[in-house]
C-alpha cells in the first residue's frame, strides 16, 4: 500500500510543504509587491504551506523604528528583514518579503546570508514603471514628493537599482494580481518549493 492510500501526502509533496524559502519582492513604491505577496500567501496557505508576509511598513514600525531613509539606514533595514526572513525560512516557513530594498548591494547581502545558511532565496522584481506607480500612488507618496512635502522617494529623487538577473520579473501593470501570483507560484513549483 502506498502512502496516498492512507490519505497521507506523497513524500515529495511533504518535502515541498516543509521546505522554507524567502521570496523577496522588490520594486518601486506602489508597484504591487504587497498585493501580490498576500495573493500568493493565500494560495500557499490553501495548499498547506506555513507562510508569513514580512510587510515593509510593519517592519519599519516594529523592528526598524528610529531608522531614517539614508542609504545606510535603508541597508540596515533590509539586513534586519533579511535576518528575520532567513530565520523563518530555515524553520520551514515561506517568508514573503514585499520590500523595496532599492540597492543591489543590500539585496545581494541578504542572498549571500541565505546561501551561507543553505536556505532557499528567490528574488522577484515587480517591474511596474514609475509612471504607473505614481498614478496608483497607494500611500500618496508620489503626490507628497511632487508637492515638495517629502524627498528621497525611491525611483523619483532617490535611486532604485533594478535587479539585473532576478529569478522572476513580473510586469504587474500588464496582468491581473492573480496572474502575477500564479507566475510566482509556478516558479516555486519549478524550484521544488510548492
Amino acid at each position: 500500500m502506498s502512502l496516498t492510500d492512507h490519505g497521507a501526502r506523497p513524500r515529495a509533496e511533504v518535502s515541498a510543504l516543509q521546505s522554507g524559502a524567502t521570496i523577496w519582492l522588490t520594486g518601486l513604491p506602489s508597484a504591487g509587491k504587497t498585493t501580490i505577496a498576500y495573493a500568493l500567501a493565500e494560495r500557499l496557505r490553501g495548499d498547506g504551506h506555513r507562510v508569513e508576509v514580512l510587510d515593509g511598513d510593519e517592519i519599519r514600525e516594529f523592528l526598524s523604528a528610529g531608522l531614517g531613509f539614508t542609504r545606510e539606514d535603508r541597508h540596515t533595514n533590509v539586513q534586519r528583514i533579511g535576518f528575520v526572513a532567513e530565520l523563518l525560512a530555515s524553520n520551514g516557513v515561506k517568508a514573503l518579503v514585499p520590500v523595496i530594498a532599492p540597492y543591489a548591494e543590500s539585496r545581494e547581502a541578504v542572498r549571500s546570508r541565505h546561501q551561507a545558511a543553505g536556505t532557499a532565496y528567490l528574488e522577484v522584481h515587480v517591474a511596474t514603471p514609475v509612471d504607473v506607480c505614481s498614478v496608483r500612488d497607494v500611500k500618496g507618496l508620489y503626490a507628497k514628493q511632487a508637492a515638495g512635502e517629502i524627498s528621497g522617494l525611491t525611483g523619483v529623487d532617490d535611486p532604485y537599482e533594478a535587479p539585473a538577473d532576478p529569478d522572476l520579473r513580473i510586469e504587474a501593470h500588464e496582468q491581473a494580481v492573480e496572474e502575477s501570483a500564479a507566475a510566482l507560484h509556478a516558479l516555486l513549483t519549478e524550484r521544488g518549493l510548492s
